[in-house]
């Protein structure tokens, strides 16, 4: 039987993988409420989460940025968590005027660290939210200045990354969407973003591996630009993009790894969450494969109907139409 990976590759590549790959992570913050039931229930799914159950240790398996207080990353932003758990947010901006973009020093690290929100993201990150949207929509010198510091910086580290890692796919994530659109739009993003990713996507594929590019948010306008510019499978959000939008962007034509509802699963019942992965998998499905699927359980997940989403992802993995 075909590993994980290799049911990836395949799917990828249209290779007519043997079942639907599946991934799923467990938030620390659902583990740590209910440990025993969570332990529990992924025991009865070694095929998903192999031997996690017994090897599971909260401290170790929890990344740094989970963990309840603030730290500074190496561009100097400042990062607070007040839910253990659950994921920081920044809160402190180094990069408060545009005057201050011409003196930034990309940071020392050479590590090969490419964390999530590598290159957009840092941008909103060392700018703010706000300040970043005005430097989009005036076009200022210093926007195209900042987003060549961030890019210089990116292009070293996944060069490290890339020998460091011996896997066959870079994974990779980034948010470049909000619930209803792209922040900055699409003109802008094809214009600014498009030739960053396309040039950190150059230096992995000649290294010779596949893209996995996470991205949450509203984003299925861009997903064929995602796609040109070199990414292999996409993991674009359910709720964010709607079926319809990503069947017709994407099936036949775009590998995703679907990101199943993860605003549906606060709300949802044993009955109606089995209903949800039957209708992607059903309308998504093709034998030769360019589907994955992937589902992330927070904290606010009933028990129950994480049993019964596992129990349908199994079911809907072996769909042959």
């Amino acid at each position: 039987m075909s590993s994980y990976t290799d049911l990836l590759i395949k799917a990828i590549n249209y290779d007519y993988p043997e079942t639907i790959p599946v991934s799923i992570w467990v938030v620390p913050a659902l583990w740590k409420k209910h440990p025993q039931q969570v332990k529990e229930i992924v025991s009865r799914y070694p095929q998903f989460f192999g031997n996690l159950a017994e090897e599971f240790n909260y401290d170790t398996h929890t990344p740094p940025s989970y963990h309840q207080g603030t730290h500074v990353d190496e561009w100097g932003c400042v990062w607070s968590n007040i839910q253990e758990g659950m994921e920081s947010i920044v809160t402190g901006h180094p990069v408060k005027t545009r005057e201050e973009i011409n003196s930034l020093k990309i940071p020392e690290n050479r590590n090969g660290s490419m964390p999530h929100g590598f290159m957009y993201l840092r941008l909103l990150d060392l700018r703010g939210f706000e300040e970043a949207m005005i430097d989009f929509a005036e076009e200022p010198p210093e926007l195209q200045i900042l987003i060549d510091k961030v890019l210089e910086y990116n292009l070293i580290q996944v060069e490290i990354a890339v020998k460091n890692n011996k896997q066959p796919i870079q994974i990779l994530g980034d948010d470049l969407g909000m619930q209803n659109g792209l922040a900055i739009g699409k003109k802008k993003w094809v214009q600014y973003m498009k030739p960053c990713f396309t040039a950190i996507y150059k230096k992995i594929h000649d290294a010779g591996k596949y893209i996995y590019m996470h991205t949450d948010g509203c984003i299925w306008e861009i997903l064929p630009d995602l796609k040109e510019a070199g990414a292999d499978i996409i993991n674009p959000q359910f709720r964010a993009n709607g079926l319809d939008n990503l069947v017709k962007q994407c099936k036949g034509k775009i590998p995703i790894h679907l990101d199943l509802d993860r605003q549906l699963l606060p709300f949802a019942n044993p009955s109606s969450i089995e209903e949800h992965i039957k209708e992607c998998v059903q309308a998504m499905y093709l034998p030769e494969g360019g589907l994955g699927l992937y589902l992330e359980f927070g904290m606010d997940t009933n028990l129950d109907v994480m049993d019964a989403a596992l129990a349908a992802l199994e079911k809907y993995r072996h769909y042959k139409g």
